[in-house]
């Protein structure tokens, strides 16, 4: 019996995913992908005769089988997830039922939409003085978040605050924001970060919502809603000639 690799496809791009990555899905003999948040191109990189089973349509009841029989005849099984299956991936619940079937499962990373949106606006979200903090949620939903991390106490830290599964729900997600972080406040709206129909602008908060309905955003976008996308000139003490650490004591 093989193991089931669960992996990360990242942002979208090719390049942006791990030699890892890329190394299981070349050997990969059946592949089970997430066809609707992932570029079609992702299958160029698999062989000629790799299975490749897109779920978009399935259950989780459906796909665990498909995963299962595959392992348990020897294959090697791909699990390819969007961006990191760590966040948003329902990744807890399918590990917890291909241990209880006795699949080995080996988890491999990707690059979030946050850190690619991040990183195609040169931009750091960490800035001393300004914000240490960056926090991965989602508005609530039809799935809703635990009452502890509401929206309203995530927004009052006023730290670098990144919004997946979303942009259904921007009008009330901005109404919020509102109360806690000034109007002016930029926001990155990243869609399909890193594809090839890409579209990033970072704008005010109080047109954060008309934004994305007049681009008619309703799915993979991610919001950046953060004070360090425009802070000029601050220096932090990394390689301040003052700042004395343990490699640095002169």
């Amino acid at each position: 019996m093989s193991k089931i690799s669960i992996i990360g496809a990242g942002p979208g791009a090719l390049d942006l995913m791990t030699q890892r990555a890329i190394k299981r899905l070349r050997e990969a003999e059946v592949l089970v992908w997430t066809d609707s948040l992932i570029p079609q191109n992702i299958l160029t990189l698999c062989k000629e005769n790799c299975e490749c089973i897109a779920t978009s349509s399935l259950t989780l009841e459906q796909i665990l089988p498909i995963l299962i029989n595959a392992a348990e005849q020897g294959k090697k099984v791909v699990r390819l997830h969007d961006g990191d299956p760590c966040l948003f991936g329902a990744l807890s619940e399918q590990i917890q039922l291909l241990e209880k079937a006795k699949i080995q499962v080996e988890v491999i990373p990707g690059i979030s939409a946050y850190q690619a949106t991040a990183a195609a606006l040169n931009s750091e979200l960490t800035i001393p003085g300004i914000t240490q903090t960056i926090i991965l949620s989602r508005a609530s939903g039809r799935t809703g978040t635990p009452e502890r991390e509401g929206l309203e106490k995530l927004a009052s830290t006023n730290a670098s605050l990144c919004l997946y599964l979303s942009a259904r729900h921007v009008s009330s997600v901005e109404k919020t924001l509102l109360n806690f972080y000034p109007e002016d406040t930029p926001v990155a709206i990243g869609y399909r970060v890193s594809w090839e129909d890409e579209w990033i602008k970072i704008v005010p908060l109080k047109k954060m919502a008309s934004t994305s309905q007049e681009k008619g955003l309703i799915r993979t976008t991610i919001y950046i809603i953060s004070p360090g996308l425009d802070v000029k000139n601050k220096r932090s003490n990394l390689y301040n000639s003052n700042h004395k650490h343990l490699f640095r004591s002169q």
